[in-house]
């Protein structure tokens, strides 16, 4: 189970890595069109739409790295209160409550939206916009198997943690 979760939290801290260069390339681009458009009054649709990718992509592949650094939005009003047994058991529960089923429901529902976009070529619909729109969509679907993942990390780590009674 060890060797498992050691995989998933590699690969998660990979695209982490990645996903941090994307941040980067972001600002770049924002801070380009910003300057480019209130100095010089020269603005690009295409620009525009790169900026929403990178976000897009940004946001959608560090979902399961901000799973594993504990770093999403939660209401930690009375979970930090709880014994640490008792939070391992809530994880264990929040993962098949929650992100597993609503993993598998976005992957599954996103399959066709991904499938249809590549068959037609989808691109920008306005003039001047980005070409291969299939593949940003794509990433809807791996973004998902990705959080998908790092929830099943999390939830073997609580179970190792309840069978050793290690405390975290």
């Amino acid at each position: 189970m060890n060797n498992i979760i050691n995989t998933i939290e590699y690969i998660q801290e990979k695209i982490g890595i990645g996903v941090s260069y994307i941040a980067a390339l972001l600002v770049l681009v924002v801070s380009y069109d910003v300057v480019s458009r209130y100095l010089f009054s020269i603005s690009s649709l295409a620009l525009q739409e790169l900026e929403w990718h990178l976000f897009s992509i940004l946001f959608l592949l560090s979902a399961g790295w901000t799973l594993k650094h504990d770093k999403h939005v939660r209401i930690d009003l009375l979970y930090n209160k709880f014994s640490p047994n008792y939070r391992n058991f809530i994880n264990i529960i929040g993962v098949l409550i929650f992100i597993i089923p609503f993993c598998l429901i976005m992957i599954w529902s996103s399959i066709d939206f991904v499938t249809t976009s590549f068959s037609v070529g989808e691109t920008s619909p306005d003039a001047g916009g980005l070409p291969a729109r299939y593949l940003l969509k794509a990433i809807l679907p791996l973004s998902f198997v990705l959080l998908l993942f790092q929830g099943i990390a999390m939830m073997m780590k609580s179970i190792i943690a309840l069978k050793t009674k290690v405390i975290e």
